[in-house]
């Protein structure tokens, strides 16, 4: 126990990502290897919005082992009984999720998970969560907090179940848009005797009809309206993709480009200037050309000059690394939209891999809201603030 809350490793296998420190057995080390696809995984479900299955079919398909078949591999290299069989190189989404909310990847070591109910029988008991033993910082992270935090908001869409074991196409995802309450799937029959889904909102279902409304919807309505809402979302991602590219090159675009460059070249050229003034202050002094007031005052003002002029520099550089961020960073999470292009039925993944959340209004209407809003709002300012840069320059010339 308390090597446990020491934070000291006592486990017998490490988790995918990390292994034993050879000087150390309580201490654990990166693997390069699989701590790369730690990365990747984390990086795909935030950045790509990938959904588990997904990220499972992209490293069946990249011949990636699972970590069980990675664990034997490296044991093969010092045991010869060991074989690798074809399905230890599948990976399953049930492992892509534990690899997701295993915080393990940001440096802790969790413990006491699990404990033995009777040695005599070999019983395990799954332990409290409020009860396990966490230690922070023991060992060098694989991913950041922030990214690992955003990956655990996106995960908890996936982990809602309906009371079959199934994991309902909805769970997670639709929301009353009065109260905010999960809205629950329930069954009715109508007048010729056909089952029909729909969902209520769970304040008015479980709680009072006082405290919120029905807020129903049928699932083949719902369906049907998410579906075009999706095609239209995609079309809206082709076009501005295309406005997007048409902008970048532009004869406009290349001129303010190359505005924005001398622009910086001129100041550091006026940065060296000043600077060779500064470095002859003091031989002014030295030599009686001027007082040790009028130095520290010089000598004041051109450091002020040199860090104004600096900072239009750097404004410079990131109003250029802002632009490039919007022109070659989204094309991941874009990509990953139009594959669905011509979709032709809903299911699990297309929704929590494109969609956030979805608001289901008192008078049957949704309000969906798409992942990477942020990210569409900033490219549809730049097009629109590069558009007006256009006119204006067009008005100038004319």
């Amino acid at each position: 126990m308390e090597e446990k809350r020491s934070g000291e490793f006592v486990g017998a296998f490490p988790s995918y990502g990390y292994i034993k420190n050879p000087e150390d057995n309580h201490k654990l080390i990166i693997d390069k290897e699989s701590a790369e696809i730690v990365r990747k995984i984390f990086e795909w479900k935030v950045n790509e919005g990938l959904g588990n299955l997904s990220i499972c079919h992209r490293l069946n398909d990249m011949g990636v082992l699972n970590p069980t078949g990675y664990k034997k591999k490296r044991l093969n290299q010092n045991y010869n009984n060991v074989q690798i069989m074809q399905e230890d190189y599948s990976w399953c989404p049930s492992t892509v999720r534990n690899i997701l909310k295993n915080d393990i990847y940001i440096g802790n070591i969790t413990q006491g998970k699990r404990r033995v109910k009777s040695y005599k029988v070999h019983k395990v008991e799954q332990v409290p969560e409020e009860e396990w033993i966490t230690v922070k910082n023991m060992h060098e992270s694989i991913v950041d907090k922030e990214l690992f935090e955003k990956a655990q908001g996106m995960r908890k869409v996936d982990t809602r179940v309906q009371n079959s074991g199934n994991l309902s196409m909805w769970a997670g995802i639709l929301k009353c848009a009065d109260c905010g309450r999960a809205m629950h799937k329930k069954y009715c029959k109508n007048k010729s005797g056909t089952v029909y889904e729909y969902y209520i909102c769970g304040t008015y279902r479980k709680k009072s009809n006082k405290l919120c409304t029905k807020h129903t919807i049928k699932v083949e309505e719902l369906e049907n309206a998410v579906m075009e809402a999706i095609k239209l979302h995609i079309e809206l991602l082709v076009d501005t993709e295309k406005l997007l590219e048409q902008i970048n090159k532009s004869n406009t675009k290349k001129l303010a480009n190359e505005n924005m460059e001398n622009i910086k070249k001129s100041k550091k050229i006026e940065i060296e200037r000043i600077s060779n003034l500064k470095r002859c202050l003091y031989e002014d002094w030295k030599s009686d050309y001027i007082t040790k007031e009028e130095y520290f005052e010089y000598k004041q003002k051109y450091e002020k000059n040199i860090d104004r002029i600096k900072e239009i520099i750097e404004n410079l550089d990131k109003q250029k690394e802002k632009q490039e961020e919007i022109i070659n960073g989204n094309s991941l999470w874009i990509e990953n939209f139009k594959k669905h292009k011509n979709i032709t039925e809903l299911d699990r993944d297309i929704i929590t891999e494109i969609i956030d959340y979805i608001e289901v209004h008192d008078n049957k209407k949704i309000t969906i809201h798409f992942k990477f809003m942020n990210e569409l709002n900033k490219i549809l300012e730049y097009i629109d603030e590069e558009n007006k840069s256009s006119i204006f320059e067009r008005v100038k010339e004319a």
